[in-house]
């Protein structure tokens, strides 16, 4: 019972992300170029040797071609989309 019940609670509290350069923006492919997850792990850290590379977490998003794509910078607002790997009755998308 208990993973059960762990299982749903993650289900809707993290959504899934990918690491993206936030100005890398490509309208050609409609999408953000993807980094290595290090460069936005380092950010939790107290120091600022991220190098060159400013990786911002991209939340809800689809990957293709090394570029995510719809998805959205607040974590928040993916949550609120639901359905990420998870089963959302009932939700009128659109």
């Amino acid at each position: 019972m208990g993973a059960l019940a762990a299982a749903l609670t993650s289900c809707g509290s993290e959504p899934d992300k990918r690491c993206v350069d936030p100005y890398s923006y490509d309208a050609g492919r409609g999408g953000y170029r993807l980094l290595d997850p290090k460069a936005c792990s380092n950010k939790s850290g107290s120091g600022s040797s991220a190098g060159t590379s400013s990786g911002r977490w991209y939340y809800g998003s689809n990957r293709s071609d090394g570029f995510a794509k719809s998805g959205t910078f607040s974590k928040s607002q993916a949550v609120d989309r639901g359905g990420f790997g998870c089963s959302n009755s009932g939700s009128g998308g659109g």
